[in-house]
C-alpha cells in the first residue's frame, strides 16, 4: 500500500510539467483513454444493471454513473449512485447503496499510450446494512493503457488499486483489498469484444476474491453505446458465483 501511495503522490506532484505536447490536439484524436468504454474526455452517463448469484441468494445493482471532464480535460470527476436489491429464501429488500465520488487525472498521454490516476471515496450511505460495506472507503489507483497493434484495434488497459476503510461501523470488518486488473479490447466497425481478469486479495479474509468476464459491445449511434458481459468469480474467498451486466453509455 505504501508503495502505491508514494507512486500516486509522485505522479500528482508532477502533473504540471509532464507531456509538453498540445493536449487538446492529442485528446481530439484516438488515444487509449478515448475508447468506447474508457472515455475520459467527454461528458458521459453510464446506466447499468448487474446481477450476481451468491451462495445466499441473488444480489442486483442498478447503477447511475456520471463523468464530467474539467479544466483542460486532464481531470475527470465521477459520481456513482447504486440502487441495490437482494433476493434470498428469507428476505427480499431494495434500497440505496453506498454513494461514491472519484477524481481521475491523466499526467501522461500520447496517441499510443497513457497513464492515469484515480482517487475514489465510497461513503457509508446505504440505507440498509445489507446494501453497503458499513465503512467509508478510499481507493487510490493507477492505470496504464496502450495500443498493442499499429492499427489501434487492440487495446490493453491495466490498473492497480488499493481499497482501505478509514471510518464507519465498528461492527463491520475493515476493508483492506489489493486489486490488479487487466482488460484487452478488440474494436472492429461499430463493435468491440473485450476480456478482463481481476485478481483481488482481501487482507481481512486472507484470501482471493478474483473475477473474469467477457464483454460484447456495439455503438448504436455516435453518442450511445450498449454492452453486455457475463462474469464468473474464482478464488478461495470469492464473493459471488457468476453474474451478468447490461449497460448503456451515453456521451453528451
Amino acid at each position: 500500500m505504501r508503495k502505491l501511495l508514494l507512486l500516486l503522490c509522485f505522479i500528482l506532484s508532477h502533473w504540471g510539467i509532464v507531456n509538453a505536447q498540445d493536449k487538446k490536439t492529442i485528446r481530439s484524436e484516438q488515444n487509449p483513454f478515448s475508447e468506447a468504454r474508457f472515455t475520459y474526455f467527454k461528458e458521459t452517463i453510464v446506466l447499468f444493471n448487474e446481477y450476481l448469484d451468491t451462495k445466499n441468494g441473488s444480489f442486483n445493482t442498478t447503477n447511475f454513473r456520471i463523468l464530467k471532464p474539467i479544466g483542460n480535460r486532464a481531470w475527470t470527476i465521477r459520481f456513482d449512485a447504486p440502487l441495490i436489491s437482494t433476493n434470498s429464501n428469507t428476505i427480499n429488500k431494495s434500497g440505496l447503496g453506498d454513494l461514491s465520488l472519484a477524481t481521475s487525472f491523466i499526467p501522461y498521454l500520447t496517441k499510443k499510450s497513457g497513464i492515469a490516476t484515480r482517487l475514489k471515496i465510497t461513503s457509508n450511505s446505504a440505507n440498509n446494512p445489507n446494501f453497503g460495506s458499513g465503512k467509508w472507503v478510499i481507493s487510490p489507483a493507477v492505470f496504464y493503457g496502450t495500443y498493442i497493434d499499429t492499427n489501434k484495434k487492440l487495446l490493453l488497459i491495466s490498473d492497480l488499486e488499493y481499497q482501505f476503510s478509514f471510518a464507519g461501523s465498528k461492527n463491520r470488518a475493515d476493508i483492506r483489498t489489493t486489486v490488479l486488473e487487466s482488460t484487452l479490447v478488440y474494436s472492429f466497425a461499430k463493435n468491440w469484444i473485450s476480456s478482463n481478469v481481476a485478481f483481488r486479495y482481501n487482507e481481512t479474509r486472507q484470501g482471493f476474491q478474483n473475477s473474469a468476464f467477457v464483454e460484447f459491445g456495439r455503438k448504436l449511434t455516435p453518442d450511445s453505446l450498449f454492452y453486455i458481459h457475463p462474469s464468473v468469480a474464482f478464488g478461495g474467498q470469492k464473493s459471488y458465483n457468476y453474474g451478468i451486466e447490461l449497460g448503456v453509455v451515453i456521451l453528451y
